[in-house]
């Protein structure tokens, strides 16, 4: 299921990144962050109703973490709310990410290891945007697509197709 959710967060991020160029109005973007938080619900409520042990517990909460951020893009930029909120939420995101990718390198998993760092480090870009106004010019869109494509799209259609 992980391939499945990484294929349409890839789709997500590069519609986000191009809201961020100004090629997407926001309540068009609203549409599929709604539609790739609900998705990401369901895979994530399987997994949780399959769960047996803290470590599959931590997936389930892990899989939550980007299922609640594209739920509030996707409400916060339907009804045009305030995004300091969501700021502060890409923060914690951010930190939750730091340890996330020790325990996923420990267990020898060096590629998931590496894209928790790059998510963290984008999520707290979104942080540093969001809640504490930082202008990024056109480099947080377009770093927002290059992340989606790269630790996203790609290796979800390689998980799907088996060459992962």
């Amino acid at each position: 299921m992980i391939g499945i959710m990484l294929i349409y967060v890839g789709a997500v991020l590069l519609v986000n990144g191009m809201g961020g160029l100004g090629r997407i109005d926001a309540k068009s973007a609203a549409v599929l962050n709604f539609m790739v938080g609900s998705l990401g619900v369901v895979v994530s409520l399987l997994h949780l109703v399959r769960a047996e042990s803290p470590v599959e517990y931590f997936t389930v909460a892990t899989l939550f973490l980007f299922t609640f951020t594209y739920l509030y893009v996707a409400i916060s930029s339907w009804y045009g709310l305030d995004m300091r909120g969501f700021g502060w939420y890409c923060f914690f995101v951010a930190l939750t990410a730091i340890p996330t990718s020790i325990v996923t390198f420990q267990k020898g998993d060096l590629r998931f290891g590496a894209f928790w760092l790059i998510w963290g480090a984008l999520w707290y870009a979104f942080y540093l945007s969001s809640a504490q106004g930082k202008d990024f010019g056109k480099n947080l869109p377009y770093a927002t697509i290059f992340v989606g494509v790269t630790t996203c799209w790609i290796p979800g259609i390689l998980i799907l197709t088996e060459y992962w």
